[in-house]
């Protein structure tokens, strides 16, 4: 069993009268998580919010009706919290009651459940996201030789823990997640009438990881229109399968100020969606792979150690660009991603002019540790 960054945190959050909120894509291992921090607890009441008796069990339920079905319970996990109406306001009536109830709810869905949580359990919860497995969970577990034996794989394959815990077995389970689980809550809202598109939509993006995306360009790609594309990418993005990275601009007139890049939370599935598993010595688009790996992973590391840091890439209109920017407690750090530890990385002059306090460093796999690992 590999342990979770996440356990101890959300073990010290137990009892302290909030709601605990878990979020984080399909099959990530948040039910695994919460069964390992309750493990050999018999007060413990597992709910599955997928499934219709338990939707019922909430509908219009008050909070003394509530309480009643939890008795005998100290702690209530609530799976898919998200396909329960009003669950917010359930889940404030428990909150707001004299109850010792500890309850702790998941969701795989950002849009469904931060809409239907967010204002009535604002100041009564605690929230937390979980990713597939990181760098540094794995360096915990068994050392940081072996996890640099096995950058190749995880640069192809990923760090969904079903990925990882079955060697050899790879690309049929990317497979399995790709057709089974990513398209699963985004295809079950009505307002996606064009789920082929939304396909060849991720496909586009995964194509252009590490390039700045145009959504009048991915629009024609797949005959849409771009506000019907940006609201897709919104939609994979709060189902966790992207993220968008703002571009950097405080100073200068020739800055980018309104340009974006799109990253995949997991290599693995970047790469399924395309099918390719090709080694990383001899793939064409490494040095876009190994940016996506450098920035989803940094992203992993900043939020597990609670390093709060805004996150850009810096591009001018003369096509200087740093690929990745950190601004954290009024300090800038600008990093260039390299495959080859042997390429050269000139840091361009007009951002060392604009921002003289700047720190700067070059990221490749020879210090990929240091830059992941605190």
């Amino acid at each position: 069993m590999i342990d979770r960054f996440l356990n101890k945190t959300l073990a010290n959050k137990l009892f302290k009268g909030k709601i605990i909120i878990l979020t984080g894509a399909r099959q990530v291992g948040k039910t695994t998580l919460l069964r390992q921090m309750v493990k050999g607890r018999t007060d413990c009441l597992w709910l599955n919010g997928d499934e219709l008796q338990i939707q019922n069990l909430f509908d219009n339920a008050s909070a003394d009706r509530l309480l009643s079905e939890f008795k005998g319970n100290s702690i209530v996990i609530l799976d898919e919290a998200q396909r329960i109406k009003d669950i917010g306001m359930r889940l404030k009536l428990i909150a707001d009651s004299d109850s010792d109830i500890q309850v702790i709810a998941t969701g795989s869905s950002a849009f469904e459940l931060a809409n239907k949580v967010n204002e009535p359990l604002t100041g009564r919860k605690w929230e937390y996201q979980m990713f597939p497995l990181s760098f540094g969970e794995m360096v915990a577990h068994h050392g940081k030789l072996k996890e640099m034996r096995m950058l190749p794989l995880r640069i192809v394959y990923g760090y969904y823990p079903e990925v990882v815990m079955n060697e050899g077995n790879e690309m049929e389970i990317l497979k399995l997640l790709t057709d089974a689980y990513l398209y699963k809550d985004i295809l079950s809202w009505e307002s996606i009438k064009h789920p082929e598109k939304l396909q060849i939509l991720l496909r586009a993006l995964a194509y252009q990881v590490g390039s700045q995306v145009s959504f009048n360009e991915l629009a024609q790609i797949c005959s849409l229109d771009a506000k019907t594309v940006e609201r897709y990418i919104t939609l994979l993005e709060q189902c966790y399968i992207i993220f968008r990275l703002p571009s950097y601009a405080r100073n200068h007139r020739n800055e980018l100020k309104t340009s974006r890049k799109i990253y995949f939370y997991d290599n693995g599935i970047r790469n399924a969606l395309i099918a390719d598993y090709t080694a990383p010595e001899i793939r064409q688009d490494i040095g876009a792979l190994w940016e996506n790996f450098v920035v989803s992973e940094r992203m992993k590391s900043n939020e597990y150690n609670r390093k709060w840091a805004n996150r850009y890439f810096w591009r001018t209109k003369q096509q200087q660009e740093i690929d990745y920017v950190e601004e954290c407690d009024g300090k800038l750090y600008a990093y260039e991603v390299k495959w080859n530890p042997k390429a050269k990385a000139r840091f361009p002059k007009t951002f060392a002019d604009a921002y003289q306090n700047a720190e700067f460093q070059v990221v490749t796999p020879e210090n990929i540790a240091d830059f992941l690992v605190p």
